[in-house]
Formats: structure tokens, C-alpha cells, sequence
């Protein structure tokens, strides 16, 4: 059951870095601690970590491709924002304030590598094609793709670890997990929220949000959004954030908790699929992010803060975030670890319906 927290646990992976390993006490250690995290907030901070990638590596990829002029990221657009585009699932998405002014960001999201073909042409019934191959930028304009797949495999790596010891922490084999990854649905994905935003909504929600029948109180304070309140729909989320700061986890009082920017640290919070997977153990948080004021500066490729100039005009950039979607394969029958009926939720019907609620889609 989820708690009431002014700010995020800390969990040392250190021993995650030992070449040999970690000790079967440090084992036990960081399964315990990851279980009790997840089973109260929900969320934490992970420092330490075995990724040979730093923060000034990520956002350096992250502005690399943003700086691209808008033509040549809308070459990658999904079908849904490019009626000429194949790729349906993977790729980039513009910000969109004609349908969401609280969901001002833009996008670009990639796979594993070894991906199947994409189909050509595919019909409205086959636009959430889930497996298809990552679409790239001309070499000459990217030249980082090999980078970005090489943090994409680390990163699905760490979650494997983590997962092995959250199944641990259940009472399971380390490997009881292993056939979820078969043909893994993990996304990569570059976010960048420009300086705006316009939702107006409480500052300092008192309400629960288990609470369905009392509506919130009218807005007092307001602040603005660049993504609303959701929880994730996968195993786990990974997420490198920037300096800029704005995510917020809600706490089970309903009040809105900072989640600040530590150096070197990645935000790790449970998704809704591992809330069902622990039979209710662990809590999938909500979440949101606040809108980058206007005076936010961006990240430049070496690390440092400074004007930078995009499309050939001097402009701020507003907030870089990297979040790493940690998912089963499409035909993975999902059930929870109490469950020994055989019965379960097949994760690709899962992740469709959920789909067609977000406007990166639609």
C-alpha cells in the first residue's frame, strides 16, 4: 500500500558495478530494498548504476536529434502525423497543442534493433503494429544512431538485473521472469518539453486519488503542465532526467512530491503491468511533470547550460527528459505471481487499448 513521503528513497547499485558480480548478501540486500521501495512509493532514485552512459552522454543524444531541422524529423514521423510514413509504432511525434495543450513535448522512440519489417502500407487495423524496426535519420544528420543502441541494450540490461531481483524479492527464481523478454517491447525514448504550458490545475492536491465520486477542489494555485497525471503501463520505467527539474509523484494523501534532479541518478518507478505481476505488493504511482518556465535553458552536448541555437535562431530549449520503457514481448501472457490458473492478460491486447487513449497515437 502506497504511503505518504516528502521525497524519493535512494537505492546504491554499487554492487551492480563489480565485474565478479555482487555478493549473495549484497543479492539479498538490494532485493530487499527495491521491494520495499516499490511496495510504499513506488518510485526512487537509483545511483551508482553499471551504465557506462553519464547524463551530459544522454542529453548530448537527445539535443543531437532535436537540433535536426522539423522537416527532417517529420521524414520520421509516425503514419499518424505522416500519412505517407510505414512506421506506426516506432519513430518521432511533433508537439501537438491543437489536441493537448497539457501534453506539450516532442519525441523520438526506438526499439530493440533486431525488430521485425514494418509492413508496407499498412491499413487503419494494423496502425499499432508493435513490432517493426526503428526508423533512422540519414547518417550524415545522426551520426549517433550506434550510441543511442548501445544505451538502448544497457539500459535493457540494468532492467533485466533489476528485474531478476525483484523476482527474488517474491519469492522467486532469479530467472522466474526470463520468458517475459522473449522479443521485448522496450522503447527508448528522446522527450523534449519546450518552455510552455497551459493546464491549470490545483498546486497542492489534497485529494485521494483512489477517490472516484468526490471531484477535486477548484484550482487555487494553478501550475502548468507539460504531461498530466498517468502511471506507466509497463514492468518499469528508467528515466534520466535533466537539471530543469518538474516531475512530480503523488503520494497517497494526494499531495504532489518533487522528484528534483540528482546528478548521475536515474528515476526507477514501477509500472502498472509489475503492480499486477506482484499480485498488489508493488504500486504503480502516479505521476506528472510541470511545464519548463520560459527562462529554462537548455543542455548543451558537453553538459553545460547555455542558449543554444536551434533552426538557426537563438531560442531556450525548455527540458530534456529520457525515459526507458522496460516491456514484455507482444505475446507474453501477463498473470500475477499468486495466480495458478494458467489464466492471464496477453501484453500486446494490453498495450493497444491503452494506445488509443494517447495522442502520440491518434
Amino acid at each position: 500500500m502506497s504511503t505518504i513521503f516528502s521525497s524519493l528513497p535512494i537505492v546504491d547499485l554499487s554492487p551492480l558495478q563489480n565485474t565478479q558480480g555482487p555478493s549473495e548478501s549484497e543479492v539479498e540486500d538490494l532485493s530487499t530494498q527495491l521491494h520495499n521501495v516499490f511496495a510504499t512509493t513506488g518510485f526512487a532514485y537509483l545511483v551508482n548504476t553499471p551504465l557506462t552512459f553519464k547524463h551530459a552522454d544522454v542529453f548530448g543524444l537527445a539535443l543531437e536529434f532535436f537540433s535536426l531541422p522539423h522537416e527532417e524529423k517529420m521524414n520520421l514521423a509516425k503514419k499518424s502525423f505522416r500519412k505517407e510514413n510505414a512506421n506506426t509504432y516506432r519513430g518521432y511525434f511533433p508537439t501537438q497543442p491543437e489536441q493537448a495543450t497539457d501534453n506539450l513535448k516532442e519525441g523520438f522512440e526506438i526499439g530493440s534493433a533486431n525488430s521485425v519489417e514494418t509492413r508496407s502500407n499498412p491499413s487503419r487495423d494494423a496502425r499499432l503494429d508493435l513490432s517493426e524496426p526503428n526508423v533512422w535519420p540519414a547518417k550524415d544528420s545522426y551520426p549517433s544512431r550506434q550510441r543511442l543502441e548501445k544505451f538502448y541494450t544497457e539500459l535493457q540490461t540494468l532492467s533485466s538485473r533489476l528485474l531478476s531481483l525483484l523476482a527474488m524479492s517474491l519469492g522467486k527464481p532469479a530467472d522466474f521472469f526470463d520468458p517475459y523478454l522473449t522479443n521485448s517491447l522496450s522503447t527508448l525514448r528522446l522527450l523534449h518539453y519546450p518552455p510552455c504550458g497551459t493546464t491549470s490545475i490545483p498546486s497542492n492536491d489534497t485529494y485521494s486519488r483512489d477517490d472516484t465520486t468526490t471531484p477535486p477542489p477548484e484550482p487555487s494555485d494553478p501550475v502548468k503542465l507539460s504531461c498530466t497525471p498517468h502511471t506507466d503501463s509497463g514492468i518499469l520505467t528508467l528515466l534520466h532526467q535533466d537539471s530543469t527539474g518538474g516531475l512530480e509523484v503523488q503520494d497517497s494523501s494526494g499531495k504532489w512530491v518533487p522528484a528534483p534532479y540528482i546528478p548521475e541518478s536515474i528515476v526507477v518507478n514501477i509500472g502498472d503491468l509489475m503492480a499486477k505481476v506482484s499480485g498488489g505488493r508493488f504500486i504503480a504511482t502516479m505521476h506528472r511533470v510541470r511545464a519548463p518556465p520560459a527562462s529554462t535553458t537548455s543542455v548543451e552536448k558537453d553538459g553545460n547550460n547555455k542558449d543554444e541555437d536551434v533552426d538557426g535562431s537563438r531560442t531556450r530549449f525548455g527540458r530534456f527528459s529520457v525515459p526507458f520503457f522496460f516491456e514484455p514481448g507482444e505475446n507474453c501472457v501477463v498473470r500475477s505471481v499468486d495466480d495458478e490458473t494458467g489464466n492471464g492478460l496477453v501484453y500486446g491486447e494490453h498495450m493497444r487499448a491503452k494506445m488509443k487513449t494517447w495522442v502520440e497515437y491518434n
